[in-house]
């Protein structure tokens, strides 16, 4: 996905009043001189003082012809407000893809002349450079370009782009800034990707092989009417049917279609915490170079694009609410394949806020806007102070007439710190401390699950894959 280069015309040559100048001499500095200037300046020096004159006479003599040379060339150099400059920036990339940036240049003038240029790019974007020089020939255009590697998701608006142009002799160049805002989107990894693809195939493999069965299935939507088999359930049988038939006849049923999977997202301190990731298998293999960790909200944002990827392509409907201390981000549910898109733009530059998450306020909020009975996924971290005191209360507004799933990402390094043997007293008391966590994680889980939730406690590259398990499971017993 590519946006429209932006560009910056030549500036007029009487701008109007209140105008954006910064394309003329607004904005451009005084004369700059080169390399050449002082190289020129030095070896005219050394002339003045091998030449039979007085030192200083000499010396001022040949410095004020050096200076009225930088300042000819300075006032010959064309004005950056007179040349063309394009950024073409793509509007979107993903983390950790790489895109390319391109810088074009035209000259009207009628000669040659040279160019560089240094874009306003931030660190995170990791530009293999962010300067160029161009030579551009007369009434021509060129260009260049370089690779972006960003390290972090989010909206990124460079606005300024600093030129500066050489005089004919190359002694000396005016430089200006330029206003050339442009908006760069950087969103979230699809890591699971090929999992899901994998997993929406096998559903809709199994809705093939086992189209003949749904009667002794969980669907809840009716099919078709079929002659009664043995492996019939008895509460099946149509006596209607059967009646008119003379012989006994079953209603089939199939996993009803158009369902509604809302995605909570949690973006509050609970999803500040950084934990590592593992390949999908669960388990780093010694020696294994381990992902550098990021937050929690990372992860669970893969988990997001996975269950709309695959809820919106098995015909259901997906949604998706981000909330920390109030509502941040809503879709409305959606079953289209742009409603990932719609899922991606809507949380692509959220970040983790410092605060507590109110549950209630975006159960209430979710209530409120969507009334259908629907599969609620609730992305949070099980942290069982913040689950005590503010989860578990709320749960009951959903419970009632929802279908709940509780899903958290659990810290690799706790895992195996309690698995440790211990060889000194620090790490004995980090085991301690461990055990003690996963405990506590335990009980939280078995709370949640007596409150009326499905919950999920996996470690990084397993959420994904186990929350899409669980929604394909609820849509194959029928419970929405």
């Amino acid at each position: 996905m590519t946006a429209a280069p932006a560009t910056l015309p030549a500036a007029p040559a009487a701008p109007a009043a209140g105008g954006d100048r910064a394309g003329g001499r607004a904005g451009e500095l005084g004369p700059v001189p080169t390399w050449r200037l002082a190289a020129l300046a030095a070896l005219a020096s050394i002339v003045g003082l091998l030449a039979p004159l007085d030192p200083v006479v000499s010396l001022v003599a040949v410095n004020a012809v050096v200076l009225v040379a930088g300042l000819a060339d300075w006032w010959r150099a064309p004005r950056p407000g007179a040349l063309r400059v394009e950024r073409e920036l793509p509007g979107v990339v993903g983390l950790d893809q790489e895109a390319d940036l391109r810088w074009r240049v035209t000259n009207p003038a009628r000669r040659p002349v040279t160019v560089r240029l240094a874009d306003q790019l931030a660190p995170s974007l990791r530009a293999a450079t962010r300067r160029a020089t161009l030579r551009v020939p007369a009434g021509g255009r060129a260009a260049a370009r370089t690779a972006l590697r960003p390290s972090r998701r989010g909206r990124f608006t460079p606005t300024e782009l600093v030129l500066r142009v050489d005089g004919p002799w190359g002694l000396a160049a005016r430089q200006g800034r330029r206003s050339l805002p442009a908006t760069l989107r950087v969103y979230p990894p699809f890591r699971s990707r090929k999992e899901a693809e994998l997993r929406i195939e096998r559903a809709r493999i199994l809705d093939v092989g086992l189209r003949s069965a749904r009667g002794r299935g969980g669907g809840t939507e009716f099919d078709a009417l079929r002659e009664y088999t043995v492996d019939d359930e008895f509460r099946r049988i149509d006596w209607a049917a059967t009646a008119r038939s003379g012989k006994p006849i079953v209603r089939t049923y199939r996993a009803e279609r158009n369902q509604t999977v809302l995605v909570l997202l949690d973006t509050g301190r609970v999803m500040a915490g950084v934990v590592e990731a593992l390949p999908r298998d669960g388990e780093a293999a010694p020696g294994t170079e381990v992902a550098p960790a990021v937050p929690r909200l990372e992860h669970a944002m893969d988990a997001v694009l996975m269950l709309t990827a695959v809820s919106t392509r098995l015909g259901d409907r997906a949604g998706f609410v981000a909330f920390a201390d109030e509502v941040r981000g809503v879709v409305p549910p959606g079953h289209t394949r742009a409603q990932l898109t719609r899922v991606t733009e809507a949380m692509y530059d959220l970040e983790p806020r410092l605060v507590e998450s109110d549950y209630r306020a975006a159960f209430a909020d979710t209530l409120a806007r969507f009334r259908r009975r629907a599969l609620l996924v609730v992305l949070t971290e099980l942290i069982p102070a913040a689950v005590t005191e503010t989860l578990l209360p709320a749960l009951p507004l959903v419970t009632r007439d929802h279908l709940v799933i509780v899903a958290g990402v659990r810290d690799p390094a706790v895992d195996r710190w309690a698995r440790a043997v211990p060889t000194e007293a620090r790490t004995a008391f980090r085991k301690a401390a461990a055990v003690r966590a996963l405990d506590d994680r335990r009980r939280i889980v078995t709370r949640l699950r007596g409150a009326g939730a499905t919950v999920i406690d996996a470690v990084p590259g397993r959420l994904s894959g186990e929350l899409a398990d669980a929604y394909l499971k609820v849509k194959a017993t029928g419970r929405l």
